[in-house]
């Protein structure tokens, strides 16, 4: 993942900036769902996405962080691939153990093989085993707000990362990936 074009701390309590190579390193360990794994017991990724009359829908997914890329699935009638499909605006929050992590980005569907290929792979490695199809994936099981397969795909790129540290020295940080949605 490239470095952070900027960061802001935004602890009010004279922690300091937490270190983005602890952040990514933390991710590209993977974030399973197993128990015990994560904070409070396993780790949770909730996406939060739009709906079309602009209230929020919030729902948990099974997020794989791939190649600088968050990657969960969606059945394409369920809300959050309808939503996507309107404004593929997003943000996906995951608990760990050091900090809470609060992604912002696009939701953009994934429709080249080799990328689902790639997906697939890792999301094999963890446990789950998707079959690439035309549509995206499908597989034995899935999670219950899924809908049925085939599911669609789709990867987050952070445009913005916040970690708000849960374990010593605590913390605030917001690092920004690109130019258009820059704050200060």
């Amino acid at each position: 993942m490239k470095d952070p074009i900027s960061k802001k701390n935004l602890d009010g309590y004279g922690a300091p900036i937490i270190p983005w190579e602890k952040v990514h390193k933390r991710l590209q360990q993977r974030i399973t769902q197993a128990p015990k794994t994560g904070g409070p017991d396993r780790h949770t990724a909730w996406l939060a996405t739009t709906n079309p009359d602009g209230k929020p829908h919030v729902m948990p997914v099974g997020v794989m962080f791939v190649d600088d890329a968050f990657c969960f699935t969606a059945g394409p009638k369920t809300r959050k691939a309808r939503n996507i499909a309107h404004s593929p605006n997003s943000v996906i929050t995951i608990a760990t153990h050091d900090f809470d992590l609060v992604v912002e980005g696009p939701a953009r569907r994934v429709v080249d093989p080799a990328r689902l290929k790639r997906i697939a792979e890792a999301f094999t490695e963890e446990g789950w085993k998707p079959t690439v199809v035309k549509e995206g994936f499908t597989a034995a099981y899935s999670a219950p707000s899924a809908g049925p397969p085939p599911w669609h795909v789709y990867e987050v790129k952070p445009e913005t990362i916040f970690a708000l540290g849960t374990s010593e020295p605590y913390g605030a940080t917001r690092w920004n990936f690109q130019t258009s949605k820059h704050r200060e």
